[in-house]
């Protein structure tokens, strides 16, 4: 799914106000991390993750790793913290992207 730009200023918006949820530190990135917020953005549609200052990666890094290896698209990087969206597959949890298609 491509987002224009209303859409991704809708996202932004809705995490406004988000805490992260995962952190990327000095183990860096691996197939378990991903696999692991793979299935929280399945529930939540919508999540932050944050680098921090003893990680080994950048946020490119970190970029490249999840758009590469995973269907979640990150949609903002501000400083150390990374905005991540993915439709999810269960019709149940489409919270946010019902609102994000509506646009």
């Amino acid at each position: 799914m491509e987002l224009k730009g209303k859409q991704r200023r809708l996202l932004k918006s809705k995490a406004n106000r988000m805490k992260p949820i995962f952190s990327v530190g000095k183990n860096g990135l691996s197939p378990v991390w991903l696999t692991e917020v793979n299935t929280a953005i399945e529930k939540r549609e919508l999540m932050k993750i944050n680098i921090l200052q003893n990680a080994d990666v950048s946020t490119d890094d970190v970029r490249k790793y999840i758009e590469e290896n995973s269907d979640i698209m990150v949609i903002q990087v501000i400083g150390h913290s990374l905005l991540l969206f993915k439709e999810a597959g269960d019709p149940d949890n489409r919270d946010v992207s019902v609102e994000v298609t509506s646009i």
